[in-house]
Parts: structure tokens; sequence; C-alpha cells
């Protein structure tokens, strides 16, 4: 059921720490998309992923007020410069404002909030930013 924010992010959490006791050697990666991205961000603080991946992310939409520390975790944004709901300006304002350390912000050109006919863009994005994150294991031997 909706709650705005408050009972997703306690079902993110819960979530996380089933699959953090599942699978305890594995990273834990949060992203999401517009009011999922406001989710994800705000449990990044707590939950502490090793990386955290924001479409959309509805700044100036949601209060992000209580969101006390800003995600200093390697963080991909993607903003298509088109959004008709979210407005980009507001989301690079406050990441300008927040200047959060390991941000990759990607603006995508003629790209409305639900990427339409830009989602093979977006997914070369995404994989083009998150291979450079992903954990080697062959390094973790030597």
């Amino acid at each position: 059921e909706f709650d705005h924010g408050d009972g997703e992010l306690s079902d993110l959490r819960a979530v996380a720490e089933w699959v953090r006791g599942e699978r305890a050697d594995d990273l834990l990666w949060l992203a999401g998309f517009s009011f999922g991205a406001f989710v994800s961000i705000r449990a990044s603080e707590t939950l502490e992923p090793t990386t955290l991946i924001s479409l959309a992310p509805p700044f100036g939409r949601r209060d992000f007020g209580d969101l006390s520390t800003v995600p200093t975790m390697p963080w991909l944004v993607v903003m298509g410069e088109d959004d008709e709901i979210v407005e980009p300006e507001e989301v690079y304002r406050w990441l300008e404002d927040a200047e959060p350390p390991q941000l990759q912000l990607v603006k995508m050109p003629a790209t409305t909030h639900l990427f339409h006919g830009k989602l093979v863009d977006l997914r070369g994005v995404i994989k083009n930013t998150a291979r450079h994150w992903l954990h080697d294991p062959a390094a973790a031997r030597e």
C-alpha cells in the first residue's frame, strides 16, 4: 500500500536485511526510478549500499529534507533533460548544493520522464557506468 515513502522505506530496509542475511558476501546495490529513486536515496543513508543508481530522482517534488547526509558511495544519477514530471533544473541544483563526493550525473538530451524511445540509450549509460563499479573477483585473489 502506498505510504508516501515511509512504508516503502521500511519495506526496502527489510528486503535489504534479508538479502544481506542470505548473501552476506555479495555487494548491495540500490537502484530506483522516480519515486523508487526517492526511496532508495533515503535508504542509502542507513543501508550504505556499495552503489546507488537513481533515474529521474524527484528532487523538488518530494521532501528530501530528512536526508541528513548525502550519499557517499558511487552514485549514478540519470536525468532526462525534457522531463515533464520532475524539473531537471531542480535535480541539478540539489546535486550541486549537496556536492555528493562520488556522483556521476548523466543528462540525457531530448528525453522525457519515462525515457520513452531512449531505453536502449539508458541501458548503455547504466551499463557503461556500472561496469567500472563491479567487483573484480580476479583482483580480490591477488
